[in-house]
C-alpha cells in the first residue's frame, strides 16, 4: 500500500503538468511544438477575450486561463519545469510569479492595446468587411442561430505570418534592412533631386525571406472560407447591422477590423424555387405567403364563391411558430371580397420589448375565388339566395316579369 501511495505522490506532478495542454486550457497535445502552441493561443485568446463576451462571467476566468498556459509553454525553460513539476513547480521555479497581466500578453502577442476597442498602440486598424445574409420570416419570429461562411483573408497559421518555411530572414542588400532607398533624379545639368522611396526588392519590409512558406508562399496570409453563427432575437428589423469584432480580414500589419453582417429577410415576391422555400408552411395552396410590416402580420385567406356566402366553414392556419390560429364563419354568415379581419396579438413579437412578450396584430385580408363554370346545384342554391334577398327587400319578381311582357305586346 506504502509503495502504490508514494508512485501515485510520484506520478502526481505528471498528471498535473497535463492541465495546461488539455482542452480546459489550450487544447493540444503534450508534444505539440512552438506553432501548435502560439496557434492555438492565437484562436483562443480571440474566442474567449471578455470584450467579445461581456454577458458571459466565465469567458475572463477563462481567458487568463489561457494566457498562463501560453506563457508557460512558450518559453523553454519554464516548459521543461512545467513538464516535469506541474504548475507549483513552474510557481517554485519563478519565485512565486505567474501572475502576469493577460492583456499585456494579448497585446505583446498581437501588437495592439490588450482590448478591442482599447485603442491599438501605434498599430492601425484594417478596414471593415460588409456582408448580407437572408433569413426566412420564421427565422425573424422565433429567434435563431444561423451558421454563415464568409471568405475573407487570414493570417497564415503554418509560418504564423511571417511568410517563411523555416523562420529565417536575411536583412535586404539593396535597402540595408531599412525599407526604404534614397533615389537620385537629375533635374538638369549638374542639378540632382533625391527622393525617398519603398525599396522594391523587400516591398518596404527590410528582410527577404530566404525559404518561403510552402503554404502562403510567402504572402504571410492567405484566403479562406471562415464560419460564423449569427444570432437573431426575436422580432428583429429587417436590414438589422449585427458586428462581429475584430473578424475583418486578418494582417500582420493591422489589427482586423469589424465584419458587419446585414441581416435581410428572404424575398418571397414572385416565383421562388423549391430550394428556396423553408419550409412547406411557408406557402399556402393557391401561392401566398405570410408577410411582415412593421410588427403587424398578413395573410391572405382564399374562399370559395360557395364559403363566401353561405358560410359555415372553419380554417385551422399554422403560424411560424407551429401554434394554430383558427378562422370560421357560422352558417350563413357572409364574407366580403377583400374584408380585412384583424386577430390581435398574433402579429411580430416586438423587439426587444423589455423582457415582456408583446406582439402586433395579425391581418387576415379574404380574397373570393370564383368559379370558372358555375354548376348546377350551385345555380340552385344562388336563386334560393337571391330569391330570398329580393323578397326581403320587396321586389316581385313575377310581376316584373309581367309588366315587360305588357310593354313587348303594345309594341
Amino acid at each position: 500500500m506504502r509503495i502504490v501511495t508514494a508512485l501515485l505522490f510520484a506520478l502526481l506532478p505528471l498528471v498535473l503538468a497535463q492541465e495546461f495542454y488539455k482542452a480546459r486550457r489550450l487544447g493540444i497535445d503534450k508534444d505539440a511544438d512552438d506553432r501548435d502552441i502560439k496557434r492555438a493561443y492565437r484562436k483562443l485568446s480571440k474566442k474567449f477575450h471578455p470584450d467579445k463576451n461581456p454577458n458571459d462571467p466565465t469567458a475572463h476566468q477563462k481567458f487568463v486561463e489561457i494566457a498562463e498556459a501560453y506563457e508557460a509553454l512558450s518559453d523553454s525553460d519554464s516548459r521543461r519545469v512545467y513538464d516535469q513539476y506541474g504548475a507549483e513547480g513552474l510557481a517554485r521555479h519563478n519565485s512565486g510569479g505567474g501572475n502576469h497581466d493577460p492583456f499585456d500578453l494579448f497585446s505583446r502577442f498581437f501588437g495592439g492595446s490588450g482590448h478591442f476597442n482599447g485603442g491599438d498602440r501605434g498599430m492601425r486598424r484594417g478596414p471593415n468587411m460588409e456582408v448580407k445574409v437572408e433569413i426566412p420570416l420564421r427565422d425573424f419570429y422565433n429567434g435563431a442561430e444561423k451558421e454563415f461562411s464568409v471568405e475573407k483573408q487570414i493570417i497564415c497559421e503554418e509560418c504564423d505570418g511571417s511568410g517563411s518555411h523555416d523562420g529565417h530572414m536575411e536583412s535586404c542588400t539593396e535597402c540595408g534592412g531599412r525599407g526604404i532607398r534614397i533615389v537620385k533624379h537629375m533635374l538638369a545639368p549638374g542639378i540632382f533631386q533625391q527622393v525617398q522611396t519603398h525599396c522594391d526588392r523587400c516591398s518596404g519590409k527590410g528582410q527577404i525571406i530566404s525559404h518561403p512558406c510552402k503554404v502562403c508562399g510567402g504572402n504571410r496570409v492567405m484566403r479562406r472560407l471562415t464560419t460564423h453563427t449569427l444570432s437573431v432575437e426575436k422580432g428583429a428589423p429587417r436590414g438589422i447591422k449585427v458586428s462581429f469584432e475584430n473578424e475583418a480580414d486578418e494582417s500582420p500589419e493591422w489589427i482586423a477590423g469589424d465584419l458587419i453582417v446585414h441581416v435581410h429577410e428572404k424575398s418571397v415576391d414572385g416565383v421562388i424555387s423549391e430550394d428556396e422555400k423553408e419550409t412547406p408552411e411557408d406557402e399556402i395552396p393557391d401561392g401566398t405567403w405570410f408577410r411582415r410590416r412593421g410588427k403587424d402580420l398578413f395573410w391572405k385567406e382564399v374562399l370559395s364563391l360557395r364559403e363566401a356566402l353561405f358560410g359555415g366553414w372553419t380554417r385551422n392556419l399554422t403560424h411560424l411558430d407551429g401554434h394554430e390560429i383558427k378562422l370560421s364563419r357560422k352558417v350563413g354568415q357572409t364574407v366580403q371580397p377583400g374584408l380585412v379581419e384583424i386577430v390581435k396579438g398574433e402579429g411580430m413579437p416586438i423587439y426587444r420589448s423589455d423582457g415582456m412578450d408583446e406582439y402586433g396584430d395579425f391581418l387576415v385580408e379574404y380574397v373570393v375565388l370564383l368559379p370558372d363554370e358555375m354548376e348546377s346545384g350551385m345555380r340552385k342554391d344562388l336563386n334560393a339566395v337571391f330569391e330570398k334577398w329580393r323578397k326581403k327587400i320587396g321586389i316581385d319578381l313575377g310581376a316584373e316579369k309581367k309588366k315587360k311582357n305588357e310593354e313587348k305586346d303594345e309594341l
